[in-house]
């Protein structure tokens, strides 16, 4: 980072600034240009007394060193003046920072209404009402930025501090809300957990630890997080002499208490499965209450589907699948990976230090254990089998561990049920894989359609079937496009599906095609990377699961567009060809680990004027890494079209990568963001860059000096 991290122009409204922790943020934000409300009941640590002495003091101390800051005198349950005061004084705020507290500590039998009630209104209420009242300012100037205090006792539970603890962990649930609620305006909200001398510990932490939690020491995380280029949000952060750390809640696996849908739970149920239910050796964390419930789901769809049934008396076989690196890599150039994006590498290359698989091999077990078996035969009541009229019609995939890099898969699969679609049947196989020392890493559901092979009479629905979920009814979120190549069927076929129907002209106009088409599996594989791309940074290890519906078959060398819209954590998708229109996947989603917000991208990169500039770019730093290295950031770049953001790229100079989407394992220190045609004249001599931002067509954020020097470096090679 160039610079010195500025709040010239902003207000900062911190609560209980007379002394302590207040004291060291109101000096650290005055020191960085910020003007400052130092608001300060100037009671004892108890909530008794009043006196504006704590409050003039540190405005003096502002004013003194040459910068600007008012006092406020007001309780934080009238959180509306302590506003108005920022309001009146400096026509503006920007920062809350919600520090102001009491202590009435008493063990949990002792505590007396008074004391309870005092606690909670001071900082539960507090700060509550002291937001509240800034909040429609923030959402007005589409800025803001909040801090909420909590503590170890809130966290963790302390003995006497029944009442306190409470209110600190109320506050965390507040700014979690708090930070779903603003962030569509730029609002943050984090949680501080500070441990820091001050008049709330002063007699009750000993004297040579009390001695080494210098508040100052805490201020910077704080200002930190207050900063415009901040892009944390909903976060809970500790911090104590000079050491911080992320804080959150996990989750274990948990376990399901019964076998069927049909059956209930019994106080022995939940006694016999106990060590499962408190087993905390995989625990994850929730982002969000989607996730939360969407793992429930899962759950129930798995329940509902009988892969918890361990005396299912339907057809199973078992089989063996072993895969080396090279497997690997060739599915993944088989469902489109590409050394000409550089996160694409960790998939291509087995000596790369993140080598992964892309989670959607693991497909391909259970695929192969079905077509090398005899298992669909006698699933249907009097119907002999021909593969030839067996169809690929739904997919689901569920991760459980990741996929190990190479070695032996088991798979047990199953025909879960069987449905009589009158012109046809459906049968469902469920696949249970586990790796060669019995850990399951997957479960999946198949659900194929035999031709000719319905009218026995059976049922026309199963509660077994995990569903597809049609997309919402508003434009994608985002949108990828890639064409496929005339041999990807020939390909993707070398990981293990060698149906003739994909590589025989002869089979495929047998089968009604005018030529081989491409796998539904490999159409998969594309729009699987797409999302991981677009939403989960290419990290495979936040794929959690994913359902398609193959609609229409794709012929080698069409173009697929993969439009995405975002709903938390599960990313529902379509794909479809661009060239006919027709959509080929439909009713699909992926549930992701944490997922990511991303800024629409409406428009295909290939569509864009200025995506020759980047690869220019990206040639001419590969030419000049040394020097290119020496500039030491990363730059993001938004590019528009008719107004909305059209592709997005990434120039991080530190690791000397340019590549197409946002940063991967860091954060830009400037972001650009200008149209197409522009970018192309800046590039081509004919706009100059300072010329094009003071007329406004170049937006930068961040760190200016840096896009100076970017510019120097790049005029000496390609005017940009």
């Amino acid at each position: 980072m160039g610079g010195e991290l500025r709040f010239d122009g902003r207000v900062a409204v911190v609560t209980g600034a007379g002394a302590g922790l207040g004291r060291a943020y109101a000096l650290l934000f005055a020191e960085r240009g910020a003007s400052v409300v130092v608001n300060d009941l100037g009671g004892g640590r108890h909530g008794d007394g009043k006196s504006s002495k704590a409050a003039d003091s540190v405005v003096s101390e502002i004013r003194g060193k040459g910068g600007k800051a008012v006092a406020d005198y007001n309780s934080v349950e009238d959180g509306d003046k302590i506003i108005q005061t920022a309001l009146e004084n400096f026509g503006r705020v920007d920062i809350v920072v919600n520090n102001a507290g009491i202590l009435r500590d008493k063990s949990f039998a002792r505590i007396s209404d008074v004391d309870w009630e005092l606690i909670q209104r001071v900082h539960l209420k507090g700060t509550f009402k002291t937001t509240q009242a800034a909040w429609p300012h923030f959402r007005k100037q589409n800025y803001g930025r909040i801090i909420v205090t909590a503590s170890n006792s809130g966290i963790y539970g302390n003995f006497g501090q029944a009442n306190y603890s409470a209110a600190k962990m109320g506050v965390v649930g507040l700014s979690n809300t708090l930070a779903i609620e603003g962030r569509k305006n730029n609002i943050h909200c984090n949680v501080i957990v500070p441990t820091a001398a001050s008049r709330l510990t002063e007699d009750i932490l000993p004297p040579e630890f009390f001695a080494e939690l210098r508040p100052e020491l805490i201020a910077p995380v704080v200002v930190w997080l207050c900063h415009e280029s901040c892009e944390e949000n909903g976060s809970i952060i500790e911090s104590a002499a000079g050491w911080a750390g992320k804080c959150y809640m996990v989750r274990g696996q948990g376990a399901l208490l019964r076998a069927r849908m049909t059956d209930g739970v019994t106080v022995e149920d939940v006694y016999n499965k106990w060590n499962e239910v408190t087993d905390m050796s995989g625990a994850t964390r929730c982002n969000s209450i989607e996730e939360a419930s969407s793992s429930f789901m899962t759950l129930l769809e798995k329940l509902k589907s009988g892969s918890q049934d361990s005396e299912e008396e339907n057809q199973t076989v078992v089989e063996d699948f072993s895969y080396t690196t090279r497997d690997l890599i060739l599915y993944a150039l088989g469902v489109g990976a590409s050394v000409s994006r550089p996160n694409d590498l960790k998939f291509l290359y087995e000596n790369h230090e993140e080598f992964s698989a892309i989670p959607t091999y693991m497909i391909i077990p259970g695929q192969m254990a079905v077509m090398s078996t005899d298992l669909l035969q006698g699933a249907i009541p009097g119907r002999q089998i021909e593969l030839s009229r067996v169809l690929h019609g739904e997919q689901y995939l569920e991760m459980l561990q990741p996929v190990p890099t190479s070695g032996t898969m088991r798979s047990h699969c199953r025909v879960a049920d069987v449905m009589d679609k009158g012109s046809g049947a459906v049968v469902l196989i469920n696949v249970d894989t586990f790796s060669e020392n019995g850990e399951k890493i997957a479960f999946g559901q198949m659900t194929v359609f035999v031709v000719g092979a319905g009218g026995f009479g059976g049922k026309r629905t199963s509660e077994r079937a995990i569903a597809t979920i049609e997309a919402p009814k508003r434009n994608p979120d985002a949108t990828i496009r890639q064409k496929t190549d005339v041999d990807q069927a020939a390909l993707y076929r070398l990981s293990g599906d060698f149906n003739p129907l994909h590589i025989d002209p002869s089979m495929a106009a047998m089968g009604g095609f005018s030529q081989p088409i491409l796998h539904g599996l490999c159409s998969l594989g594309f729009s699987a990377r797409h999302v991981l791309q677009q939403y989960a940074g290419n990290d495979p290890s936040r794929f959690k699961a994913i359902k398609v519906r193959f609609a229409k078959p794709v012929i080698p060398g069409q173009t697929l567009q993969t439009d995405m819209w975002q709903q938390g954590n599960r990313i529902h998708f379509q794909t479809k060809v661009v060239e006919t229109g027709n959509n080929v996947i439909t009713g699909a989603y992926i549930d992701l680990i944490d997922a990511s917000s991303v800024i629409p991208n409406n428009v295909a990169a290939e569509e864009l004027k200025s995506t020759p500039v980047f690869e220019a770019m990206k040639i001419r730093m590969e030419a000049n890494l040394d020097k290119v290295k020496k500039i030491n950031g990363v730059f993001l770049y938004y590019i528009t079209q008719n107004g909305k953001v059209a592709a997005t790229w990434t120039v991080d100079l530190k690791k000397g990568k340019l590549y197409q989407g946002e940063p991967q394992g860091t954060k830009a220190d400037c972001t650009l963001t200008m149209d197409d045609k522009d970018m192309v004249e800046v590039a081509e001599g004919r706009l100059n860059p300072q010329v094009a931002f003071m007329k406004g067509k170049l937006k930068i954020k961040g760190n200016i000096m840096l896009s100076q020097k970017l510019r120097d470096l790049m005029k000496e090679e390609s005017k940009l």
